[in-house]
């Protein structure tokens, strides 16, 4: 993505590399797309990003970048030479990203291998899905460790199946696993979208999800309130009329996975303060003396996505990665944005997600303590009728670790360190996160 490119080292460690996988189709759509129809804003920004023709990603991605071979780290001398080693990678691929798995490969994968031995049991067949693939390199590398550090009859009993929207990126896949033939009868993609549920069965059998840097492109919604206390209402995007200029919309709450997210947040709908009378009062007397339009960013496509997972594979465990803030973020409001274009081989950032015609990536951070909120609700998957309220027993157990602390627990930090001490997989990636969550037996 063109905001994340590493051709720009003053880029480098404060957006870091994210991957171009399409793992969505266009029949995510909720509201009609036609000409001038106005559309809910994760419709707007899911068109902007990948639709067929005119999208971001179908119009300005190649392939997943693949380095001919692991980094030697310790073969570099610091930062300053690894910067410069990564300036000449970029330039012999003529290929403007690379996500971290494959710039840190195998360890980065290595780290997530071993998380995931430590909390499996291994006595039953151990069966991985990953989302978005990328280039395969993940579930190649993964497979190794398990291969080489697992009982043979984990090995020999595993299966691993890789989602991906893309059919490019599908046989990539292929090809990247195949380099070992013994993955291969293990080893299979499902080409098709993962956040529809007619794609999954039902899985009854333990099994894990793995997401790497997904999450920051998926839809989401926004949400507008005119102060303090008036009430929350729905954004919509509509073109002018007789004008090319696109505009905002509001309209009242009414989209089901809107008021499920706010409900997950415990956000009254009708924008009123939360907690004692005073502080109730006092809101309302700022907002008739200085009235505040507020903004909010709901992950709806988040939301979406854990619904169909927990629905298809309700013992699963789940290890996802991603961005925890995004740093120069134009757009307003709590959870924004951010959208990023290049011209003439530089960065450039909007400061509306209504400038994002297919010429710019649009990309999130993700909210963590929100996700694992929305892990423990989607979880239930109740009847309409019952309580699904996050005060009842837990049935995950999670857990949330900077990237650092991630690796330095699971991975083997020595493997990507330079000579002088720097280490760029602890030292650059502070604005990231890992989750971790598994089922508990916990029903009360």
């Amino acid at each position: 993505m063109a905001a994340r490119s590493v051709c720009c080292p003053n880029r480098l460690s404060s957006l870091l590399f994210s991957p171009k996988v399409i793992p969505f189709a266009p029949a995510y759509f909720s509201t009609q797309i036609g000409r001038d129809a106005p559309v809910l804003v994760r419709d707007f920004i899911h068109a902007a990003l990948y639709d067929s023709k005119h999208g971001y990603f179908s119009s300005r991605s190649g392939s997943v970048g693949v380095l001919d071979r692991s980094i030697k780290f310790n073969q570099l001398g610091g930062r300053k030479a690894y910067m410069q080693h990564l300036d000449k990678i970029y330039k012999q691929s003529d290929i403007s990203w690379f996500t971290p798995v494959e710039l840190f490969k195998p360890w980065y994968a290595h780290g997530i291998a071993e998380a995931i031995m430590r909390t499996t049991n291994l006595s039953v067949p151990l069966k991985i899905y990953e989302i978005g693939g990328g280039s395969g390199t993940c579930a190649k590398s993964v497979m190794d460790y398990i291969k080489l550090n697992a009982p043979t009859r984990v090995y020999d009993n595993m299966s691993y199946i890789s989602v991906e929207i893309s059919p490019s990126l599908a046989k990539k896949q292929q090809e990247t696993v195949g380099e070992v033939n013994s993955h291969l009868a293990k080893f299979q993609v499902e080409c098709r979208d993962a956040a529809d549920p007619n794609g999954w069965g039902l899985e009854q059998q333990p099994c894990w999800v793995i997401m790497l840097e997904v999450l920051d492109n998926l839809p989401h919604d926004l949400i507008y309130s005119e102060n303090q206390v008036s009430p929350w209402m729905e954004v919509w995007v509509e073109k002018q009329h007789d004008r090319l200029e696109l505009s905002e919309l509001y309209k009242p709450l009414h989209d089901p996975l809107i008021t499920k997210c706010m409900e997950i947040l415990d956000l009254p709908k009708d924008g009123s303060a939360q907690g004692s009378m005073f502080a109730s009062v006092a809101k309302s007397i700022s907002a008739k003396i200085l009235p505040k339009p507020r903004r909010c960013w709901l992950p709806t496509g988040c939301l979406k996505l854990l619904e169909v997972l927990h629905g298809a594979l309700p013992k699963m465990s789940l290890v996802a990665s991603d961005f925890s803030y995004l740093p120069d973020v134009k757009v307003p409001g709590e959870r924004a944005p951010l959208v990023s274009t290049k011209k003439d081989g530089n960065s450039l950032d909007y400061s509306t997600y209504l400038d994002a015609k297919g010429d710019a990536d649009i990309f999130f951070p993700t909210d963590f303590w929100l996700l694992e909120r929305m892990d423990h609700y989607c979880s239930r998957q109740l009847k309409p009728n019952q309580d699904k309220s996050l005060k009842k027993g837990k049935k995950r157990r999670t857990l949330t670790l900077d990237t650092s602390s991630f690796m330095e627990e699971f991975g083997l930090p020595s493997k990507t360190r330079t000579k002088d001490g720097y280490n760029p997989l602890l030292d650059d990636f502070k604005n990231t996160k890992f989750y971790l969550s598994v089922p508990t037996h916990n029903t009360k």
